[in-house]
């Protein structure tokens, strides 16, 4: 059974690897991965308890009779549950911030975005898509801050390939800026939330890497575009009904909600209270500001109710069913024991945690990021891994796999939802991608490795 759950997980790897050949939705066949493989797991879950989890079925049972009933009540509750609320933690904490950013969108918030844009000239635009995205990214949702820019760069750039360069750069700045932080990414969100990482010595140890290796990779797009670009940009961006707020209210808007972001590490620090209660807690209070400063529209036009937050979307709801998805795949595998062979494989044929993390940016090119992060970040659950410091809390472990899966999705485009979300909006084969842009990101990737690993040598 041990086998047919990797098996089911290995093909659903290969399914979503293929998503753009196959046309079937990674977050449907994550969605599978993860109940099925739960569901095979408990119909052995006898033989499963008594392997894995001998000790602690014996202190469940108190001198009870074992019988297969006890252990799927055991799994139940004891291991199932864990693994749900784990995933739960990283849903919610996404179905918040990707609130906030519809709420403050909604409301005109980022308008201030296209008049940044008012400009022809190329390396001016390029570079303020770039720095507004990698900022934009490093608070709130990656997703949502993709999608947004991508749609105000199609409305302004009109020349087909001068989008494609600058939905690259885009795409790019949105891996570097969500890496840097531990809300950025829903992979740095599950670190923090395991307590494998803390949201300053991450950021810390991201820094220098993630910008150097953007740095690197936008400079040298940038050389591929003309003097001057076509634009069609306009004074404000009409929005209709939407808001008729002023600057300072959505100024005010835009100070709580991206302003609560930043305290929510020292939210989470001082309560010890789970990040995603601290996303709630911000997203209550942007929504009540909300109602205040949209009364007068809400009583003069019944129209205004669309204005509300519209977060139920079809590419947020496959983000987070696929995270979701994801997270309980790779449970029920873990709970099976092949993690704690593999890790003591790795540490008879590699051994080396930098070897480990060109690894997984080489198998995220082809396979999404975030499944790439969890399938690695589970193989230091043995304890028969060399230099335990590494894999402490706050060991060079974890924002080595972060940086290397980050960078990685982005060599085909294939490796990450915003990536996938540019090649379709733009209708980019992977092949244009890869010859113009993915091999410039390897370079830049290899810079901010190398940078990073002099940081550890000193």
């Amino acid at each position: 059974m041990t086998l047919i759950i990797l098996l089911i997980l290995l093909l659903s790897f290969l399914l979503i690897s293929t998503e753009n050949l196959t046309n079937i939705n990674k977050a449907a066949v994550a969605i599978f991965a993860g109940t099925v493989g739960w569901v095979l797991y408990i119909s052995y879950g006898s033989d499963f308890v008594m392997s894995q989890h001998p000790q602690e079925y014996a202190d469940y049972l108190s001198g009870a009779t074992a019988t297969s009933l006890t252990a799927k009540q055991f799994i139940a509750s004891k291991i199932f549950l864990p693994n749900v609320g784990r995933a739960a933690e990283i849903v919610l904490f996404l179905l918040a911030t990707m609130t906030i950013v519809e709420i403050l969108n909604n409301n005109g918030c980022f308008d201030f975005i296209s008049q940044l844009l008012k400009t022809r000239n190329s390396q001016k635009m390029l570079w303020t898509l770039s720095a507004v995205t990698l900022l934009l990214s490093a608070n709130l949702d990656n997703l949502s801050t993709t999608l947004m820019m991508l749609i105000i760069m199609h409305g302004i750039i009109q020349n087909r390939r001068q989008r494609m360069i600058f939905a690259s750069a885009i795409v790019i700045s949105a891996s570097c800026g969500g890496a840097l932080t531990v809300i950025g990414d829903p992979a740095g969100l599950v670190l923090w939330n395991l307590g494998n990482v803390s949201a300053t010595r991450f950021s810390m140890t991201m820094a220098l890497p993630c910008l150097l290796s953007w740095l690197i990779i936008i400079g040298w797009i940038g050389r591929m575009l003309p003097e001057r670009c076509d634009t069609d940009w306009i004074t404000m961006p009409y929005r209709g009904d939407d808001t008729r707020l002023a600057v300072w209210q959505r100024l005010l808007m835009l100070l709580v909600g991206v302003g609560g972001l930043w305290f929510i590490p020292t939210f989470h620090n001082i309560t010890q209270l789970s990040p995603f209660l601290g996303a709630l807690c911000v997203l209550s209070v942007l929504w009540v500001v909300n109602e205040v400063v949209n009364r007068k529209l809400i009583d003069s036009n019944p129209l205004s109710t669309q204005r509300k937050p519209q977060v139920m979307k079809y590419s947020v709801i496959q983000m987070i069913l696929y995270v979701m998805g994801i997270m309980l795949a790779i449970g029920v595998v873990s709970e099976t024991g092949v993690f704690r062979q593999l890790s003591e494989w790795c540490q008879q044929n590699v051994g080396n945690i930098w070897i480990i993390g060109v690894l997984s940016g080489v198998v995220s090119s082809v396979l999404d990021s975030f499944a790439t992060l969890m399938t690695v970040i589970s193989l230091p659950a043995s304890d028969s891994l060399p230099t335990q410091q590494q894999f402490l809390q706050d060991g060079l472990y974890w924002p080595l796999v972060v940086y290397c899966t980050a960078l990685g999705g982005c060599v085909l485009g294939i490796g990450s939802i915003s990536g996938l979300a540019m090649l379709k909006i733009e209708r980019m084969h992977i092949g244009w991608y890869f010859r113009h842009v993915g091999w410039k990101v390897i370079v830049g990737m290899l810079v901010g490795l190398a940078a990073m690993y002099l940081m550890s040598a000193f």
